[in-house]
């Protein structure tokens, strides 16, 4: 059931000791689930229980996890050391994860951890404070592996283009349904239908579909509506293979767009093109960042722009598809050949009342970046 090849899972664990060794790390405690993917194939959603995978410089590792994850973690993953820790009142499982640790040999190493994840809740987060800052030196290394996994492989390229072709053809499948009358409900079955019929699977976070007033969200909530014969629809969605995102976002009119809806169209289109001719090496997240900036600002969108303009993408889990590296002022972060980003130009106006957002995922090269998406850039309607 594994993903990669045997030779793919060992490059990765080379990189991470490599990486280990240059931090001068003696071990690393893996609490993210997409680092536990990345490095080994497990695949569950069982981290939203205490669950550790400890690799050790020379890259031994032993999974710390419950009874019910032990055969989905033998199934999935090339882990050889599973370890249980049993379901019981007052339960500490940090006290399981010490002695693991003090059998590998590691009293009084230096043990990089990964706090800054949703598979570790501030709960946990305490005991193991409590059960192990005495026994080790603890060093926050929550970048650690984010850092080698924001550039992708061949093979993980290969699940990009599969995922972005699953979330062009479940476009397509919703769109012959937006009409007047149609339920949101209708839609989203449509979409994410489409993408497990084919092979695909479900996203890390709910796709996002609002029309009306609700077409101005960002996240998702409960609750349908049918669709007015003019009308505005908001979408974000993302196909999905091997866990491997290529998140798309349109607004599309129910009727003939208002001027206002072309107006921000055109901010829009015109700030992505700024993005995609600033997301190339040698450039920056932040430049990115400052590219859509300045398009929104020479159309007076300032107030009705984000903060962010996008982010990396790639094997994700609940309850976010987004990685940590995000196209806001100031970040650092290099572009670099072969990663897969996601930008979207979010323009919500509160005064008129309009939506418009557009959003590609990319895969960077040495020069320009390609769109993954075969989707037209363009002001969709149905009038």
């Amino acid at each position: 059931m594994l993903h990669f090849t045997p030779d793919e899972f060992e490059r990765r664990r080379a990189r991470l000791t490599a990486e280990m060794a240059e931090r001068k790390l003696d071990a690393m405690m893996l609490f993210a689930q997409d680092s536990l993917y990345w490095l080994t194939g497990y695949d569950t959603f069982g981290f939203c229980f205490f669950q550790c995978l400890v690799v050790k410089a020379d890259g031994e590792m032993r999974l710390l996890t419950r009874s019910a994850d032990l055969r989905q973690a033998r199934a999935t993953s090339n882990i050889e050391t599973i370890v249980v820790w049993r379901d019981r009142g007052g339960a500490n499982p940090a006290i399981e994860l010490r002695d693991i640790m003090d059998d590998m040999g590691l009293l009084g190493a230096r043990v990089g951890v990964e706090w800054s994840t949703h598979g570790l809740t501030a709960a946990n987060g305490k005991l193991v404070e409590e059960k192990l800052g005495a026994f080790a030196t603890l060093i926050d290394a929550s970048d650690l592996v984010p850092s080698l996994r924001v550039v992708k492989s061949e093979a993980e390229i290969g699940y990009a283009r599969e995922a972005a072709r699953l979330g062009d053809e479940a476009f397509e499948a919703m769109w012959p349904l937006v009409r007047e009358g149609a339920d949101e409900g209708a839609l989203l079955h449509a979409l994410q239908g489409d993408i497990l019929l084919k092979g695909g699977d479900y996203p890390a976070n709910p796709f996002i579909l609002g029309s009306a007033e609700d077409a101005l969200l960002c996240r998702y909530k409960s609750g349908r509506r049918a669709l007015s014969a003019q009308d505005q629809l908001t979408v974000e969605w993302s196909g999905v293979k091997a866990q491997y995102h290529a998140p798309l976002m349109r607004t599309v009119i129910v009727g003939r767009p208002l001027m206002r809806h072309e107006e921000l169209f055109e901010a829009g289109a015109e700030a992505l093109k700024a993005v995609e001719g600033a997301m190339r090496p040698g450039q920056t997240f932040g430049d990115v960042f400052d590219a859509h900036a300045r398009v929104m600002e020479s159309h007076d969108l300032v107030r009705h722009r984000l903060a962010a303009c996008g982010y990396s993408v790639g094997a994700r889990f609940a309850p976010s598809w987004m990685d940590p590296q995000m196209f806001v002022s100031g970040n650092a972060e290099p572009i670099r050949p072969n990663m897969t980003l996601f930008a979207h130009m979010i323009i919500m106006d509160s005064d008129s009342g309009a939506a418009m957002c557009l959003g590609q995922t990319y895969l960077t090269t040495e020069d320009a970046p390609e769109s993954l998406s075969r989707l037209p850039i363009e002001l969709k309607a149905t009038g």
